[in-house]
């Protein structure tokens, strides 16, 4: 029989079963249950066997043990040559590496742990890195924007030349849009480059993006001219350009949405394009700014914002879904817990199911009673787009134009859905005037020159 192999240890296998022999590769973990072999394979899967079962196994190299090799700390020199761009941690996959300890994927937010993970960064820069949490993105909150926007500042006030988020994909471009009202809704922008960036696979995993994400990200934020803030640019997004590696975009984060589940290149600009990229081919790491923005920062002279605005937690705003489905009961459900506003996806141009041309749906007629009665209470109702690119325009059928008769904004928008939510949040928790602010672009969001 077998005996277990230290835990650590590279090991080829052969385990027999009803189908025959079949061999594996991979790093010997604790073990899942008891009298079994766990193995992290060499496609980033964890794979058990009972120790019985192992016919054969083979120690690849005796001298090698990636346990004790992870748990060395590696002292990491200043370089003065170097930029000085300070990682913060909020959760996601991106700032993380395989404890093969348990087989897990941890959160490595220390500057010697990250740089051990991905020793091209110091390359690049002086790490310094702090760990803000450890959330999926779906339990973001304002709360979180805030301690982002705060850390931030911390940084540049400590004398760090960039910034950079690592963050959960799923609502990586909801924060990107926050933290850019935040630095530029007022007109200013940051002392210097702010990028999120997040990972689509598991650093676990062979076809892995966290490296070279996290890479251009630190290149970006070590390179990248100082942001205007009109253009988007007070945060950026960093992720793949393509579902192939050697460049990673850099989108306006104010124009930017993950439509894609689980593809790479997941995050695609909307009513917008990226203002760079970020090679890495070859191991060379290189910046190339697009022309337009190029114009856009040419001569820039903005404001550099040194107190960056909040959100308030207690700002209240409901969203609902034009269609079949809307009725009646459910927005004056909605009215009695007292929005600030409300926001609707409405379908093509921003159209709602408020008529009844036939006389066969009278739910028609009671959700635009129900609206009006909205309006008439002084909620805000601001309108969007279920199509996510392309404008809100409330003036080319008689439909639209009756909406905004009834006082609805959002006419003349290209502001993404996402977006849309943001704005309406930082007006309301910075006493703005919500009817301008929805017509104003005020951070790259509602930029019409780029909308074909």
């Amino acid at each position: 029989m077998v005996e277990m192999p230290e835990v650590g240890l590279k090991v080829r296998i052969e385990v027999e079963s009803h189908n025959g022999s079949t061999s594996f590769e991979g790093i010997v973990l604790h073990p899942a249950s008891k009298g079994h072999l766990t193995l992290k394979l060499v496609n980033g899967y964890n794979a058990s066997y009972l120790i019985e079962e192992v016919s054969n196994l083979e120690i690849i190299d005796s001298s090698t043990n990636i346990v004790q090799q992870t748990e060395q700390q590696q002292v990491i020199e200043y370089n003065s040559k170097l930029p000085r761009i300070k990682i913060l941690h909020t959760g996601g996959t991106i700032a993380s590496k395989v404890d093969y300890k348990t087989g897990a994927v941890v959160a490595r937010f220390e500057p010697h742990e990250l740089v051990a993970s991905v020793p091209e960064l110091a390359e690049i820069a002086n790490i310094e890195a702090e760990k803000l949490g450890n959330m999926f993105s779906d339990d973001i909150r304002c709360q979180h924007w805030n301690k982002m926007i705060d850390a931030s500042k911390k940084a540049f006030d400590d004398g760090c030349d960039g910034v950079v988020i690592t963050h959960g994909t799923d609502t990586l471009h909801i924060t990107s849009a926050a933290l850019n009202f935040a630095w530029a809704g007022k007109g200013q922008a940051p002392p210097g480059p702010i990028a999120l960036v997040g990972s689509q696979r598991s650093s676990d995993r062979g076809s892995s993006d966290a490296a070279e994400n996290l890479i251009a990200a630190v290149h970006w934020a070590a390179n990248a001219p100082n942001p205007c803030g009109t253009a988007g640019d007070s945060t950026v997004v960093v992720m793949h350009s393509s579902s192939n590696d050697g460049k990673c975009s850099i989108h306006p984060g104010t124009g930017v949405r993950k439509l894609h589940s689980t593809r790479r290149d997941a995050f695609r600009p909307v009513n917008s394009q990226p203002i760079g990229f970020v090679s890495t081919k070859s191991g060379n790491v290189s910046l190339e700014l697009t022309s337009d923005y190029e114009k856009q920062i040419s001569g820039s002279d903005t404001e550099i914002c040194t107190n960056p605005t909040k959100y308030s937690t207690t700002v209240r705003i409901v969203q609902f879904m034009a269609g079949p489905w809307l009725h009646e009961e459910e927005i004056e459900a909605v009215i009695l817990t007292s929005p600030q506003a409300i926001v609707i996806h409405g379908t093509g141009l921003g159209h709602l199911p408020i008529d009844d041309p036939e006389k066969d749906a009278p739910e028609n007629t009671k959700v635009w009673r129900a609206l009006t009665r909205c309006i008439n209470r002084n909620i805000p109702i601001i309108i969007t787009t279920q199509c996510i690119n392309g404008p809100v325009d409330m003036n080319v059928y008689s439909k639209g134009r009756k909406q905004i008769a009834m006082g609805m904004l959002g006419h003349g928008s290209v502001c993404s859905p996402d977006t849309v939510v943001v704005k309406t949040h930082w007006a309301l928790s910075n006493d703005m005037d919500i009817s301008k602010a929805m017509e104003a672009n005020l951070c790259g969001e509602n930029n019409i020159s780029l909308v074909e």
